[in-house]
């Protein structure tokens, strides 16, 4: 049994969760990323990289061999049916990963990536729930000049996440990521010392 509060750190596409991970980061908390865990254990010889190919072909692969991610993303984005089957092979070796890394964290506390907590109905992993909530305009102009996709494809994937309201319902915690980055600062940073004292009523 792990001695470390899991906290899962969830948003839209968008909505800042890198920004708040790295400012917690520098806090001290240790910080899990389910988006990396899912590059590395899709890279070459990695176990869910075969199946992958078996289930989308070689037409995804880049010329040294390793998957096209934009490809990837263009081919399960416009076609909801081939999304699942994708989730199905990567989902369960992330979660893997992430309770592994869990395991051998020594800090009250850390944060984990998770931008589909909600739509994988995974809450219930983790001891709290910290949302980052955004306004919709934001996240498409940050997405936009972040990630250089076309609105279609950005509309795609907003399309396959929960909607604002609803992921809200599931949070413990909220960000409001509108403002600037020192409002920003000063929000984490009393999450920071709440997650402490949490972790150390629970914990001793």
């Amino acid at each position: 049994m792990s001695l470390t509060l899991s906290i899962a750190l969830t948003g839209g596409i968008g909505s800042g969760k890198s920004s708040v991970s790295s400012i917690f980061e520098q806090l001290g908390a240790p910080v899990i990323d389910a988006d990396m865990i899912s590059q590395e254990i899709t890279s070459p010889n990695m176990p869910c990289f075969k199946k992958i190919i078996e289930e989308f072909g070689s037409d995804i692969l880049t010329n040294k061999g390793e998957i096209n991610r934009s490809k990837l993303s263009n081919t399960i984005f416009n076609d909801n049916s081939k999304r699942i089957k994708l989730e199905k092979i990567i989902h369960p070796e992330v979660f893997k990963k992430i309770n592994a890394k869990i395991l051998l964290i020594n800090y009250p506390y850390c944060l984990v990536v998770i931008p589909l907590l909600i739509e994988t109905k995974t809450m219930s992993y983790f001891d709290r729930v910290l949302v980052i909530d955004s306004d919709e305009n934001k996240q498409i102009e940050r997405v936009l000049k972040r990630d250089k996709i076309s609105k279609k494809l950005l509309s795609n994937i907003m399309e396959t996440q929960i909607n604002r309201t609803e992921r809200l319902k599931y949070a413990d915690d909220i960000i409001e990521n509108n403002e600037e980055i020192k409002s920003l600062n000063k929000t984490v940073k009393a999450l920071h010392q709440k997650y402490l004292a949490i972790s150390n009523q629970k914990f001793g």
